[in-house]
C-alpha cells in the first residue's frame, strides 16, 4: 500500500489573487486581464509592418478567440479537425504604459495560444512557444516605451491544421494578462504547498520562490498565513531571507493546523493561503491561493482511497472545446457542464489529452471532482491522421512531434508548476496511447507469443523497420523524473493502448499507477503477473461489461469513459462534426446514455424512460411506418442505452420501452394502467425493458425497492405539434457586466407546454442592448450548416444560446427568439 508520506501525498489548490473570479494564475505581481480591443488578421503578413500603424482591414476581436470555429465546414478538410481549417493568423493590441510604471517589471502572460506562437512588442520578437496548450509569459520590460502606446503582436501558425486527432481550435483561445511586478517579486507559479495529514493534525508544507531582479541585495520577510473556510486565521509564519542582486531563492516553511477540515467530493472545503513579500516595511508582492487538506491512498489490491475511504473513480475523459464555441470555452460553460456530469454520478475527470484552461481545475476544486491532468498524445513520433476527409487518400503525419525533443520537458515542467497546487488533481499523465502498436512503435511480441496470451499476429505483426518499442521506457523514465522534480506528492501515470507490447518494455515500470485503455481483458492476468502494479481503466467503452470489470474487481480503482461530452473533431464520414459518444452533447444537454450512466453510478434514486421502434412490429402498414421500423432494433438485440424519451408513434406500432434505473425493480404504466409487469433489475445489460404496442398518452415507469415500495418515477408523454419556444429558466436573468456569460436553454413545446422531442425548427436570435451573441448550439452532430450567424435548427427540441455581456452594471440586454409558426420568447438579461 502506498500512503501519503511517499510520492502520493495529499495536495492543495493554488489560485493567484487576481480579479475576475480568480480563475487564472500567473502567481506573482499585479495582473490585469487584457482581453478587449484586439485586432485580428487571417493570413500571413510582413512582420516588419507591425512597427507601423494598424491596417484598417484588421478586424476587432475580443479574447478568447478561436478563428477556426468561425470558418466554413468543408468535406475536403481533415476529419480529425471536424472539417474545419487552420492557417496562420495575426493579433495586435496597443497598450499604453504610464510613465509611473518605469522601474517596475512588466510581463505578458498567455494562458494558451494554439499554436506555434511568436510574440512581438514594438516590432521586436520577445519569444516563441510551439505548444498550444501550455501557459507561458515573457518579460517585456526591455521593449516598453513608457508614456506611449506599445504595440503587442502575436503570430499564430496553425498551418499544420491536421496536427491533432481532435479539434484544437486556432488562435489566442484563452485569457491574456499584463503583469506589473516590483523588481523583487515572487516567481511565476512561485508558491507551492502540499499538506500532510496524520490523525488529527494537518501540516501544510509551503515553498515560496522569490526573485530579486534589482542590482542591489534585498533583505526580505516572507509571511505565510493560512485561513480556514470560515475565515479564521489558523496558522501564520514569517521567514527571513537576503537575496543578492539578480538572485533567486526558495524558502521552505510549515504551517500546523489541528483537526483540519478535509476536502472531499461532497464537502470540498477550501482554505486560503496568503503569501506576502516584505522588503523592510514595504510590501513588494503578494499571492492568495485556495488550499485544503486531503489524502490519497493507492493500493494494488484495494484500489483507491480518498481520506482513508475506499472508493471507485467514476470518471470521464473530456476534450477542451464546446461545440459552437470551439476552443473559446468560458468558466460559466464549464461550471454548467461539470455540474451536469456530477449529477450523473461522475466524480473524476481526465483532461484528454492535454492541459486545459486554469478555470477548469479551479472549478473541479470548488465542486469536488478528481482530476487526472494529462500532458501528451504524442512524443517523438506522430500518429497517422487523415488529412483530407475521412479514410481518403494516404494518412499524413502532421503533429507536435517536431518540437518534442526541444520543448517536451519544459512543457511538462510548466504544466506541473502551473497546476500542482490544485487540490482536485490526483495524478499526472505523461502520455496517451503513445504505445499504440505499429503507430508508430513495434515489437516482436506483435508476431504472437503464447506466453503473452496472443497466438497470432496482432496489429499487422512485428514491423522491424518501425521505431523500437523499447524507446517507450527510456522516454517515460525521463518524463516521470521531471514530474517528480516539481511535484512528488502525486503519482505519475499514462494511458496504455498496447499493454501487451508495453509489458515487454520498461514503460509500465516507469509509472506509479498504470492506465489501461480498452483492455479490460488484461485486468486479472496482469494483476497476477505484476502483483505490485496499480491498475485502472484510463479509457473505456460505455457498455455494462466494461463497468462490471471495475465494479467487480477490488483491485481496479476506476474507469474513465470515452467520453464525458461530445467533442469536435475525430469525426466520421461527412456529415459529422465530431465524436458522438458523450454523456452530454455539444450543447451540454444530457443524452440517454448519460441517464444510463446515472443509473449505474448515482446513489440518488432515479429512473428514465426511452423508446424506439422494433423492426417488423405492430401496425407498420404505411411506407413511413415501415421505414421507421427498419431503423429500430430486432427483439433479440440487447436493449439500447441510447433511447430518446419519445412517445409519438403510429397507433399499434410495436415499441421497445427501456428503463434505466438504480431501483431494484420497476413496472410500466400507460395512462394509469399497468402495461408492463414489475421486472427485476437486469445486471447483464443494466436495463429493464418491455415491448408494447403504441397508444398515445402518458407513459410512466415506477421504480420500486426490495419491499415493493415506490422510490422514484419518470414519465414521458405524447406531444402535439410544435407551438412555442420556451425559455427553460426565469423570465429575467442577471450576469456579470463586461464579460459575463448568459447560457439560455430553449425548449420547443406544444400548445399544452409539453416538450416536443422530435422538433427541429430553425430558431433566430435577435439582441437589443449591450451584449454579443457567441453562438447557438443544438447538439446535432450531422448539422454541417453555418454556425456563425444568428440562426440554428433545434435538435431533439432543444438548443442553448450563449450571450456575452459587454456593457456596464445596471444596463441590460433583451434577447428575442423566433421561429416560423412558433410563438416567440423574450428574455431580459440584467448586467450586474
Amino acid at each position: 500500500m502506498i500512503k501519503i508520506a511517499s510520492y502520493l501525498a495529499s495536495t492543495i489548490l493554488m489560485s493567484c489573487c487576481i480579479p475576475q473570479l480568480l480563475f487564472s494564475q500567473p502567481g506573482f505581481g499585479q495582473a490585469e486581464k487584457i482581453n478587449t480591443n484586439w485586432h485580428f488578421h487571417l493570413g500571413e503578413i510582413d512582420s516588419a509592418a507591425l512597427q507601423h500603424q494598424l491596417d484598417r482591414s484588421w478586424r476587432r476581436v475580443q479574447l478568447p478567440h478561436d478563428w477556426s470555429v468561425k470558418q466554413p465546414l468543408s468535406p475536403t478538410l481533415a476529419s480529425a479537425t471536424g472539417y474545419l481549417p487552420g492557417g496562420i493568423g495575426w493579433y495586435r493590441k496597443n497598450v499604453t504604459i504610464p510613465q509611473q510604471d518605469s522601474g517596475q517589471k512588466l510581463y505578458i502572460y498567455f494562458e494558451g495560444v494554439y499554436n506555434r506562437s511568436e510574440v512581438f512588442v514594438n516590432g521586436k520578437s520577445v519569444g516563441k512557444r510551439p505548444n498550444g496548450y501550455i501557459s507561458f509569459s515573457y518579460d517585456i520590460t526591455p521593449y516598453i516605451k513608457y508614456g506611449e502606446e506599445n504595440a503587442i503582436a502575436v503570430k499564430v501558425d496553425h498551418s499544420q491544421d491536421a496536427d491533432s486527432r481532435w479539434y484544437t481550435g486556432s488562435g489566442i483561445y484563452r485569457d491574456v494578462w499584463l503583469v506589473r511586478a516590483n523588481p523583487v517579486h515572487l516567481d511565476q507559479w512561485g508558491v507551492y504547498a502540499y499538506p500532510e495529514v496524520k490523525r488529527d493534525r494537518g501540516t501544510m508544507h509551503v515553498q515560496t520562490a522569490v526573485h530579486n531582479e534589482s542590482e542591489a541585495p534585498a533583505t526580505l520577510s516572507i509571511v505565510n498565513e493560512l485561513v480556514a473556510p470560515n475565515g479564521d486565521l489558523v496558522a501564520k509564519k514569517t521567514s527571513k531571507v537576503t537575496l543578492a542582486g539578480g538572485a533567486r531563492d526558495e524558502i521552505k516553511t510549515t504551517l500546523e493546523v489541528k483537526n483540519p477540515q478535509l476536502w472531499d467530493l461532497e464537502h470540498p472545503d477550501l482554505y486560503t493561503l496568503r503569501t506576502r513579500v516584505l522588503q523592510g516595511n514595504q510590501q513588494v508582492d503578494e499571492s492568495e491561493v485556495k488550499t485544503g487538506f486531503r489524502t490519497f491512498t493507492f493500493d494494488p489490491n484495494k484500489g483507491f482511497a480518498l481520506n482513508g475511504q475506499w472508493m471507485k473513480m467514476k470518471g470521464v475523459c473530456i476534450h477542451h472545446d464546446a461545440g459552437v464555441l470551439g476552443a473559446e470555452v468560458y468558466p460559466e460553460v464549464w461550471r454548467r457542464r461539470l455540474l451536469a456530469l456530477k449529477e450523473l454520478g461522475v466524480n473524476a475527470i481526465r483532461t484528454s489529452h492535454n492541459p486545459q484552461a486554469p478555470s477548469l481545475y479551479t472549478l473541479c476544486d470548488e465542486l469536488g471532482l478528481l482530476v487526472m491532468n494529462e500532458a501528451y498524445d504524442e512524443w517523438e513520433y506522430p500518429k497517422r491522421k487523415w488529412l483530407e476527409g475521412w479514410n481518403v487518400g494516404t494518412p499524413g503525419f502532421q503533429g507536435s512531434y517536431d518540437f518534442f525533443e526541444e520543448w517536451g520537458e519544459k512543457d511538462l515542467a510548466d504544466m506541473v508548476k502551473r497546476d500542482r497546487n490544485h487540490l482536485s488533481i490526483f495524478a499526472w499523465s505523461i502520455g496517451n496511447e503513445v504505445d499504440y502498436p505499429n503507430d508508430p512503435y513495434s515489437h516482436p511480441i506483435l508476431d504472437g507469443r503464447t506466453e503473452s496470451g496472443f497466438t497470432q499476429p496482432i496489429f499487422g505483426g512485428y514491423k522491424k523497420d518501425a521505431p523500437d518499442a523499447t524507446r517507450l521506457g527510456t522516454i517515460a523514465k525521463r518524463l516521470a523524473s521531471f514530474v517528480r522534480k516539481y511535484d512528488s506528492s502525486r503519482p505519475v501515470t499514462a494511458g496504455l493502448a498496447g499493454v501487451a507490447m508495453s509489458n515487454e518494455t520498461a514503460y509500465p515500470g516507469a509509472l506509479d499507477i498504470a492506465g489501461y485503455n480498452y483492455t479490460e481483458s488484461l485486468y486479472h492476468q496482469d494483476h497476477e503477473r505484476y502483483p505490485g502494479r496499480i491498475i485502472y481503466g484510463s479509457e473505456n467503452r460505455h457498455d455494462m461489461g466494461a463497468w462490471k470489470a471495475v465494479r467487480d474487481n477490488e483491485h481496479i480503482f476506476g474507469q474513465f469513459l470515452w467520453t464525458g461530452i461530445d467533442y469536435l473533431g475525430e469525426s466520421g464520414r461527412w456529415p459529422s462534426r465530431g465524436f458522438y459518444s458523450g454523456l452530454l452533447d455539444f450543447a451540454g444537454f444530457t443524452k440517454p446514455r448519460g441517464y444510463f450512466r446515472q443509473a449505474l453510478w448515482s446513489a440518488k434514486p432515479m429512473a428514465y424512460l426511452g423508446t424506439y421502434p422494433l423492426q417488423g412490429g405492430g401496425a407498420a402498414t404505411d411506407v413511413w411506418s415501415r421505414l421507421e421500423a427498419e431503423q429500430g432494433q430486432r427483439k433479440d438485440q440487447a436493449p439500447s442505452m441510447d433511447a430518446w424519451p419519445v412517445w409519438n408513434y403510429q397507433e399499434g406500432q410495436q415499441i421497445r420501452v427501456v428503463c434505466y434505473t438504480n431501483a431494484k425493480r420497476a413496472r410500466l404504466e400507460l395512462n394509469g394502467k399497468v402495461v408492463g409487469a414489475a421486472k427485476e433489475y437486469n445486471d447483464e445489460y443494466g436495463i429493464i425493458h418491455w415491448d408494447i404496442p403504441y397508444t398515445a398518452g402518458i407513459l410512466e415507469v415506477v421504480g420500486l425497492n426490495t419491499d415493493n415500495q415506490e422510490i422514484t418515477r419518470h414519465r414521458i408523454q405524447s406531444s402535439k405539434r410544435p407551438q412555442a419556444i420556451q425559455i427553460l429558466q426565469s423570465s429575467k436573468t442577471t450576469v456579470r457586466a463586461n464579460g459575463g456569460l448568459a447560457q439560455i436553454e430553449l425548449q420547443i413545446v406544444d400548445e399544452d407546454g409539453l416538450p416536443v422531442v422530435l422538433a427541429e425548427d430553425e430558431i433566430t436570435c435577435q439582441l437589443v442592448g449591450h451584449g454579443r451573441l457567441l453562438g447557438m448550439e443544438a447538439g446535432n452532430n450531422a448539422d454541417m450548416g453555418d454556425y456563425t450567424d444568428n440562426k440554428q435548427r433545434a435538435y431533439h427540441g432543444k438548443m442553448i444560446v450563449y450571450i456575452q455581456a459587454n456593457g456596464e452594471p445596471n444596463e441590460k440586454i433583451v434577447a428575442r427568439f423566433t421561429a416560423p409558426w412558433l410563438k416567440s420568447a423574450d428574455l431580459e438579461i440584467q448586467l450586474d
